[in-house]
């Protein structure tokens, strides 16, 4: 019964996510121009006619339509598509995580006790808010090499209520200190490289590095330690094959947001049992 209810919630996850993509698409179109993200309503930027409701089903409208708009067939990006599609994907991914074990999700909640209830609705909410997030900001800092703060600076909020308060419903000093201490960490960190290297690095790197961090935080000192370490690894590694394969030169500007997005991802998803792989090396059991 269990293992049912599971595959009904990612399944649901799933259309949650393409039609938060579907929002997505405006967020990444709009926000960067400084355009609001409800009005006015959508519309073919050839054309100007308005997207019909029924022209707007996340994927599908995309495929009748073969990737054109209806009123003048100019052409739609299948960025459209594949950022409803992968948020799809990302929201079931993160539903699966969440209800596995290595996700602090079912730990909090039942530590919460008869607040159980209330403490996994803010958490969901919070990591689902971090997934359409990391989706829209990677899309922008690829396209623009910004991080616009409409989007970063109310990760802190949704920090404070999704996951601060939480760990004070269910009594988790300990998880809240580490929460901090992640985000600080970080945050310090990244003004760090901004101060010393204002040309590799972007305030708006700094200022998503705090949110991060305490995502990161929360799941414990292995997750921050791998997420912290993952994105210049990574990142790194990406910038030497290009240079190698003459794609890019020592000045050529990589956005590092997405890196900093990915690396965060491993260590909630992976960073306890890459951390244990990592020291059990040496000898040493976490």
């Amino acid at each position: 019964m269990a293992g049912e209810l599971s595959v009904v919630l990612i399944a649901a996850a799933a259309i949650v996510g393409a039609l938060i993509g579907s929002f997505l698409n405006v967020v990444i179109h709009r926000v960067p121009a400084g355009q609001s993200v409800v009005h006015p309503p959508s519309a073919c930027p050839v054309c100007a006619t308005r997207i019909r409701p029924a022209d707007n089903i996340p994927i599908v409208s995309w495929l009748i339509l073969r990737g054109r708009c209806r009123s003048c067939s100019a052409p739609i990006s299948a960025r459209y598509p594949l950022v409803e599609f992968g948020t799809a994907v990302a929201f079931a991914g993160a539903a699966a995580w969440m209800l596995s074990s290595l996700s602090p999700v079912a730990t909090v909640t039942e530590a919460a006790g008869g607040l159980g209830t209330l403490v996994a609705v803010l958490l969901v909410i919070a990591y689902l808010w971090l997934v359409a997030t990391s989706i829209a900001l990677t899309a922008i800092d690829l396209e623009t090499h910004r991080l616009p703060n409409a989007i970063v600076l109310p990760g802190y909020a949704v920090v404070a209520l999704g996951l601060g308060l939480p760990a004070m419903l269910a009594g988790d000093i300990q998880r809240l200190g580490v929460m901090a201490a992640g985000a600080g960490i970080l945050f310090a960190l990244y003004f760090v490289l901004w101060f010393a290297w204002p040309g590799g690095m972007g305030m708006g790197d700094v200022k998503l590095s705090g949110v991060l961090g305490a995502f990161l935080g929360f799941s414990g000192w292995a997750a921050l330690a791998v997420g912290a370490f993952a994105p210049f690894l990574l990142g790194g590694a990406l910038s030497l094959i290009l240079l190698l394969a003459r794609r890019a030169t020592r000045k050529s500007g990589i956005p590092f947001g997405p890196w900093m997005i990915v690396g965060t991802w491993v260590g909630l998803v992976a960073g306890l049992p890459l951390a244990t792989a990592y020291l059990a090396l040496f000898g040493i059991a976490i």
